[in-house]
């Protein structure tokens, strides 16, 4: 009798002395078994080396026990922590996570949704960078759900778990003001993304509030590089044209701005000062513990995958959508309040 990965169903009946049929009840309804013959199946199963076909299951019932995770930037600790938080709810389930990383780029964005459709995953968790509503829209008519990370929602069609970004944008700003600064910067972009746009708007707001004129370094990403070579030229300016302090969209490009800063000889915060956003684990482990604006990164990635395996388990018609919006923190450290 064959065992291991070669073990089929059948051979596991037989040695149980069950019916195919009652192999197939304990893997999948073990409640409607007797505790005999459950006993038995399992443990001709454990004597056999029986492992289940999942990829034959899910031809047969049209879906994985898995979910796709699509996110902007899979190198950025704040997605990192999103994933896993979403991961453990998905465990909790008895889900897998497929997590993909779009790197910020349309097409790849595009071609990780067709993939997820391919693989059969039965919803996926997304963090949009291109115009994909419509293609989602699409995917849950072919019964995949979606539910939006990081990113309100515009339409009530959809889930979407995410913080306030223009209240964090007005939170760094203000903190800035009150720490001095009269010259504030934003470093941020591409302004395609919502978020950046919604933390600049607040930021903006906040400085005319304050009376402050705030200057734009738009960035065409949010990568860690991207900040230090906006810090080079901000380093080279002169100091009456040099912004006195700065608040980066996120803590890469504000970890960034330090190590260049540093590298031109700027003191930090004393010549000028910096916050980033995502409180990352990064920030308060440099060698200057940055300021930022936290978001409650597991707990985003949770209530995601929460939401959307409720839709998932609702009956057709009868799922409510939610927009789950937490309001980020300051947290001030010494790259602003060492002044």
């Amino acid at each position: 009798m064959p065992s291991g990965p070669g073990a089929k169903l059948t051979d596991v009946a037989a040695l149980a002395k069950v019916s195919v049929g009652t192999v197939s009840n304990v893997l999948n309804r073990p409640d409607q078994v007797s505790f005999d013959k459950r006993t038995r199946v399992l443990a001709a199963i454990e004597e056999l080396g029986f492992v289940r076909n999942e990829s034959a299951r899910s031809l047969r019932s049209g879906s994985t026990r898995s979910l796709g995770m699509l996110v902007l930037d899979v190198r950025n600790p704040f997605f990192t922590d999103v994933a896993l938080g979403a991961e453990n709810v998905a465990e909790e389930h008895k889900h897998s996570l497929i997590l993909a990383n779009s790197a910020e780029d349309a097409g790849r964005e595009q071609a990780y949704l067709e993939l997820f459709e391919q693989q059969r995953v039965q919803g996926v968790l997304i963090t949009p960078y291109g115009q994909v509503l419509q293609r989602l829209e699409r995917m849950r008519d072919r019964g995949i759900p979606s539910v939006l990370v990081d990113r309100l929602a515009s339409t009530d069609q959809f889930c979407s778990v995410s913080v306030d970004d223009v209240a964090g944008g007005a939170t760094a700003l203000q903190h800035l003001v009150s720490v001095g600064s009269v010259r504030p910067a934003f470093v941020g972009g591409p302004f395609t993304l919502q978020q950046v746009e919604d933390r600049y708007r607040g930021a903006s707001d906040a400085a005319a509030r304050a009376g402050v004129p705030l200057q734009l370094f738009e960035t065409p990403d949010l990568k860690f590089e991207r900040g230090r070579r906006i810090g080079d030229l901000i380093g080279n300016l002169q100091p009456d044209k040099r912004p006195d302090a700065v608040f980066a969209a996120n803590d890469q490009l504000a970890l960034g701005l330090l190590q260049s800063f540093a590298a031109n000889g700027l003191r930090v915060p004393e010549d000028i000062a910096i916050i980033g956003f995502d409180d990352i684990d990064f920030a308060s482990q440099s060698s200057i513990p940055l300021s930022s604006i936290s978001q409650p990164r597991q707990l985003i990635g949770e209530r995601a995958a929460q939401l959307l395996l409720d839709e998932i388990d609702a009956e057709p018609g009868q799922h409510v959508h939610s927009q789950v919006v937490f309001t980020p923190e300051l947290v001030a450290r010494q790259s602003t309040t060492g002044r």
